[in-house]
């Protein structure tokens, strides 16, 4: 009868994985993977930014697979990244030399380089675009030379506040990074294991998560954005370790600091008060996931006894989009051997208990 039900059910399966990949194509429309770059650049930056891998045609690619499922997406992208070989290790960039697409602050009004809007949905009424067409349009760039600075080279709020000495400055760590891509995570973790899972995370589980700690549910009650930038990102490798750093191409980044005041701790009021900083960093163009990285950074950081956004093994466990999908997920495969089990033990009691 296993045997029977095995064999079966490969047919079953063959059948399936058949009509899924059928599925779209039966009126023959297939979208092209020019067009979903063009019109699901937001997508693509999640799922770049989740699957770890930076490339829009293959999450483009993945997008099309799935149907625009985006956790089947991420599965899909990581486990290609898995299959590739791992050339070279990219030399410590910084993200002053970042080419600026978009630069704003929340907590000041006038930064030095300027505020620099850019492309951002911020300022648009949220209404459907009934018109369905769009048009090409002429953009009037500004000149970085009238703020005095240049777009690759714009200043961090960060060291204005470094400057007038408000900055909790942090030792270097010069350290080599610990990979959660080739080892697994170890709790309590390291800066460079929370900073990489934060970033592969989930936007929604990131974001929800963020939102906690902001609600009172651990340190911070409400963090100042310092800065929040968006732009071109130069990678350079050095191959032969000689320490010329050769230009590989830019990643798009999203990264945002968060100023954290020493407030509502009596030991921290009685010294000199000072800023601390929150960091978020993601491919892409993601300025909530990144804003909610800097906060969950901050709270695993310095986290509060007994506090769910404190604790990095409830945060970072959970906030993974393939290792979560893949345990709901695996509850609709077969259980009939361990559903038995539990179903006899339940009609034994039954029987005991009637006679």
């Amino acid at each position: 009868m296993g045997y029977v039900a095995v064999k079966g059910g490969t047919k079953a399966i063959s059948a399936s994985v058949e009509m899924y990949k059928n599925k779209n194509r039966v009126e023959a429309l297939e979208m092209e993977i020019s067009q979903i770059k063009a019109g699901m650049a937001q997508m693509i930056n999640q799922i770049m930014s989740e699957a770890s891998l930076y490339d829009r045609d293959l999450a483009a690619l993945a997008v099309k697979q799935s149907e625009g499922n985006m956790e089947e997406a991420v599965f899909l992208l990581r486990a290609h990244r898995s299959t590739l070989p791992r050339l070279y290790y990219s030399t410590v960039t910084n993200t002053r030399e970042m080419f600026v697409e978009r630069r704003v602050s929340a907590s000041f009004k006038d930064i030095p380089g300027g505020q620099i809007l850019g492309a951002s949905p911020d300022f648009t009424h949220r209404l459907l675009d009934d018109t369905m067409t769009y048009s090409e349009a002429s953009f009037e760039m500004t000149d970085a030379d009238s703020y005095g600075y240049s777009l690759s080279r714009l200043p961090k709020v960060i060291d204005y506040l470094a400057s007038e000495g408000l900055l909790n400055k942090v030792p270097e760590d010069n350290e080599t990074p610990d990979d959660i891509t080739k080892q697994t995570i170890e709790f309590p973790s390291s800066r460079s294991e929370r900073l990489q899972s934060l970033t592969r995370g989930q936007t929604g589980a990131v974001t929800s998560l963020g939102y906690a700690e902001i609600r009172g549910y651990g340190y911070s009650s409400h963090p100042n954005i310092g800065e929040v930038r968006v732009g071109q990102q130069p990678v350079h490798i050095d191959p032969f370790g000689d320490g010329e750093g050769y230009f590989i191409g830019d990643v798009e980044l999203t990264e945002v600091d968060a100023f954290m005041p020493a407030d509502g701790d009596a030991a921290e009021q009685s010294k000199e008060m000072e800023f601390k900083i929150g960091c978020g960093l993601v491919f892409g163009q993601n300025e909530t996931k990144a804003i909610a990285m800097s906060v969950l950074d901050y709270s695993l950081s310095h986290p509060v006894p007994g506090v769910a956004t404190g604790d990095d093994e409830f945060v970072l466990l959970h906030v993974d989009s393939v290792e979560s999908t893949g345990f709901i997920s695996h509850l609709k495969l077969p259980h009939y051997v361990t559903f038995q089990s539990v179903l006899d033990r339940i009609r034994k009691t039954k029987g005991g208990t009637e006679s």
